[in-house]
């Protein structure tokens, strides 16, 4: 991915299968993702990068340890950030703001995203370390 998305959770390398969310300014569809079975998987969330409402705060990141997401990648921002620093989750975005989003339940699930120069789909794998991120359409040894 284009290198735009910065680490704030204590697991700053992490992989998985991906799972998507496609919303803006509404993460009613990410806090019920994060309350179903992630079974090792990473969250990846299209916000259509916008920084004016967090897709993100420390109560749906606890809901996500507690269902074995192994980490949230949100193209758009994030809110609660001391907090998420310190829990053990692999959380990266583009930004930090305050503002709660408003709650539409507007959005898809599992579909494909396109952001940062790279499409990554359902089933995908994302990889991500202090250098960046990377997508591979198959499990990397």
């Amino acid at each position: 991915l284009d290198p735009m998305l910065r680490h704030f959770g204590a697991v700053q390398n992490f992989g998985g299968e991906v799972a998507t969310v496609k919303c803006f300014e509404d993460n009613s569809l990410v806090a019920e993702t994060v309350a179903t079975s992630g079974r090792g998987r990473v969250l990846v969330v299209d916000g259509g990068g916008s920084p004016h409402r967090s897709l993100l705060g420390d109560n749906l990141a606890r809901t996500a340890i507690d269902n074995d997401w192994a980490a949230i990648v949100v193209y758009g921002a994030i809110r609660d950030i001391e907090e998420i620093a310190t829990m053990q989750l692999g959380v990266m975005a583009i930004a930090s703001f305050p503002r709660k989003t408003v709650k539409r339940g507007q959005g898809q699930v599992e579909v494909p995203l396109t952001f940062l120069s790279v499409t990554v789909k359902p089933g995908d794998h994302i990889y991500a370390d202090l250098t960046g991120v990377i997508v591979a359409e198959r499990k990397l040894v």
